[in-house]
């Protein structure tokens, strides 16, 4: 089995973090534009987000696996990043390519159609983070019979619509949230369209963490923005 690489700190596991996320930067390749994603992610690192989350649906492997290490790389080289967790989208085999490369990085996260959470958890070890995308209550029956442990949380939404995911599911909005967190045996990381008005609600409505996108990505300033989500997260 393959452990996380680069522990956060000599007391909190990669884990332990991912419990209680706070605000949760998901990358996509297009909205950063021409900033770039490695940009944007030590932007958002400077201004206090403390989950990056790369997502790249469309490169070869290659360049997701190059992307990842220079991600890694910039995190680590950010003053905060030493408590940063760093995780890959879907692709388990990119992460422990990573990993075996000597980069700083935590975890995965995937969703209902790649490979199921406990084969992931069987594969990336006991010290990773296994986070998963759910939105029904079948998918929470599906977490609750698994061995405990296998999930450290869910990603929780669309919360409004969004266009990064033109595929998503029915929106819970924040109600709808609430009511699927309550039930969750694990904690929840909203996501899906969110903007800062949201955060303070998303917070009330029992979110371990709330993921944004284009709020940062397509931000004129993302540092500034990324310090905006925090304080408002924070408050």
């Amino acid at each position: 089995m393959i452990p996380a690489a680069g522990s956060l700190s000599p007391v909190l596991r990669p884990r332990d973090l991912a419990l209680n996320t706070g605000i949760y930067l998901v990358t996509d390749t297009a909205q950063c534009g021409a900033r770039g994603v490695v940009d944007t992610v030590r932007a958002a690192v400077a201004g206090g987000i403390r989950t990056v989350q790369i997502r790249e649906k469309h490169a070869s492997a290659a360049d997701f696996y190059a992307l990842v290490l220079a991600v890694a790389q910039a995190v680590s080289d950010q003053a905060g990043g030493g408590q940063t967790l760093v995780l890959v989208d879907d692709r388990v085999d990119i992460y422990l390519a990573a990993w075996a490369a000597g980069a700083r990085v935590h975890g995965v996260h995937v969703g209902q159609s790649d490979l199921p959470a406990a084969a992931v958890r069987a594969i990336v070890g006991p010290d990773a983070v296994v986070g998963l995308t759910a939105n029904t209550a079948a998918h929470l029956n599906a977490v609750r019979a698994l061995t405990p442990g296998t999930v450290d949380h869910l990603g929780a939404g669309v919360i409004r619509p969004t266009s990064t995911k033109p595929d998503h599911p029915e929106p819970l909005g924040v109600a709808g949230f609430q009511a699927f967190a309550a039930e969750s045996p694990v904690p929840c990381v909203a996501i899906g369209g969110i903007e800062l008005a949201d955060i303070p609600a998303l917070r009330a409505a029992g979110a371990s963490g709330a993921a944004v996108v284009s709020a940062i990505c397509t931000a004129a300033d993302p540092l500034r923005s990324a310090r905006e989500l925090v304080a408002a997260w924070n408050a």
